[in-house]
């Protein structure tokens, strides 16, 4: 747009930040308006950012009108308020997930269908340095057939973490625990990279928290590719810290290492590392280095024809592995969604 794009935010907590910053550093992108059901932190984030805000998202979207709007809400409320946009013309940068329930994703897929906008879903895991690299050698079959790949995510989070939102600790709002809000990323680095999934054996539990919350924080799954290999995934919040997160794939030519940087140990003995860019630091360093990416794309795009490349349908992916999980995990509440076999059918 060479007329500039006119920006909004729906949700002022934190991981609008990433958003906001992204809109301020953009050339030829400004910021027009926010929402959010707090009028405190409302007040405040439309005090510094000196723009209107808006209790009602019904009403920034009529009134102002943005060319996109970005979402940075509680989960149960991503797809409603992603298809208000849609459906009228205004492009969506959605937060993950895609959405907190398979029904709600197939809504959203629907409306993406039928609207002239488009709409991108922050997997932004994908724009990391590292992770680019690692899916040219992938992708370009230097590394020959994948057999295999192990990741972990092995975290901290308090009491406090979920007290202070209630609505991480809630299915009701959440739709799950750590594997929709912090695992969720590297499992759709294992379905992006690897291929695919076309079965999933796996459990989740509340192995410290379960006084504080009511879903899951501690996971295991394994999973098999379309293309045969397989993948084991482990994630937990908790250990004492955050360690760093692992993927490791393994090739006939070579395994690749993600753990921060990329290295990749060749057959041959040959060694290569692939660095990340500069990581922030501080308790929300796992949020990474690249939303600014992912926007700065979507932005570039916003006039073209067809979807975004990380759109509703791609990211339904990861969503439908965490489903299956909790469908095996806890089979009283496995009626309120599709089943396996249904899930099928639309992807």
């Amino acid at each position: 747009m060479s007329e500039g794009i006119r920006a909004a935010v729906i949700g002022c907590g934190d991981i609008s930040a990433l958003h906001l910053a992204a809109i301020s550093s953009h050339e030829n992108a400004s910021l027009v308006a926010l929402s959010d059901i707090d009028p405190g932190r409302l007040a405040v984030a439309a005090d510094v950012h000196g723009v209107p805000g808006f209790a009602d998202h019904l009403q920034l979207l009529d009134e102002i009108r943005p060319d996109v709007v970005h979402i940075c809400t509680p989960h149960n409320t991503h797809a409603a308020l992603a298809i208000d946009a849609l459906d009228r013309g205004i492009s969506v940068v959605l937060e993950k997930p895609v959405a907190h329930t398979r029904d709600e994703a197939t809504r959203l897929m629907e409306a993406a269908s039928r609207s002239s906008a488009r709409i991108a879903v922050c997997f932004q895991n994908r724009y990391n340095a590292p992770v680019q690299a690692a899916f040219e050698i992938l992708s370009s079959g230097a590394a020959g057939q994948v057999t295999g790949a192990a990741a972990t995510v092995i975290w901290h989070r308090s009491p406090e973490y979920y007290q202070d939102r209630p609505w991480r600790g809630r299915w009701s709002t959440g739709g799950g625990g750590l594997l929709m809000n912090q695992a969720i990323h590297t499992l759709d680095l294992v379905q992006w990279l690897v291929g695919p999934v076309v079965k999933v054996r796996g459990s989740a539990s509340t192995r410290l928290l379960d006084d504080v919350i009511e879903v899951e924080d501690t996971a295991e799954m394994v999973l098999t590719h379309e293309s045969g290999a397989r993948s084991v995934f482990y994630t937990t919040l908790a250990h004492v810290a955050n360690a760093p997160v692992s993927l490791e794939i393994v090739a006939e030519k070579a395994t690749l290492s993600l753990r921060g940087d990329l290295t990749i140990a060749w057959a041959d003995g040959r060694r290569e590392t692939v660095s990340e860019r500069a990581l922030p630091t501080g308790e929300r360093a796992y949020w990474g280095v690249s939303h600014e990416l992912l926007i700065a794309d979507f932005y570039a795009h916003l006039d073209d024809g067809g979807a975004f490349w990380i759109d509703p349908e791609e990211a339904r992916k990861s969503l439908d592995i965490i489903q299956d999980v909790y469908d095996q995990s806890y089979p009283e509440r496995a009626g309120r969604t599709e089943t396996t076999t249904e899930r099928k059918t639309l992807t």
